[in-house]
């Protein structure tokens, strides 16, 4: 018997988004969705908003399309750096 085990990918972020100080989760996705990480981070009323970040064909973090604040699709390229150093470091 062959036991196989996956590391578990996740991590806290803080970013400052519209003079705010916010916190975005991420985890790590395995299996099928190899490449992808969930991404939730709360806005002013409290609500969690979850989205998904996956690579792209020129290797870039994208979030990927669906109805999201005008807030959160503005920091894509900080989340690129954010996954960029945290995949330099596994």
């Amino acid at each position: 018997m062959r036991i196989q085990f996956v590391k578990n990918v996740q991590f806290t972020k803080l970013l400052k988004v519209e003079g705010r100080l916010r916190e975005f989760n991420f985890r790590k996705l395995g299996g099928e969705n190899e490449g992808i990480f969930t991404v939730d981070v709360v806005d002013d009323r409290g609500n969690r908003i979850l989205f998904r970040v996956q690579k792209d064909e020129s290797l870039n973090w994208r979030i990927q399309p669906q109805q999201l604040p005008k807030w959160v699709i503005d920091t894509e390229s900080k989340l690129h750096e954010i996954l960029e150093d945290e995949s330099s470091k596994a």
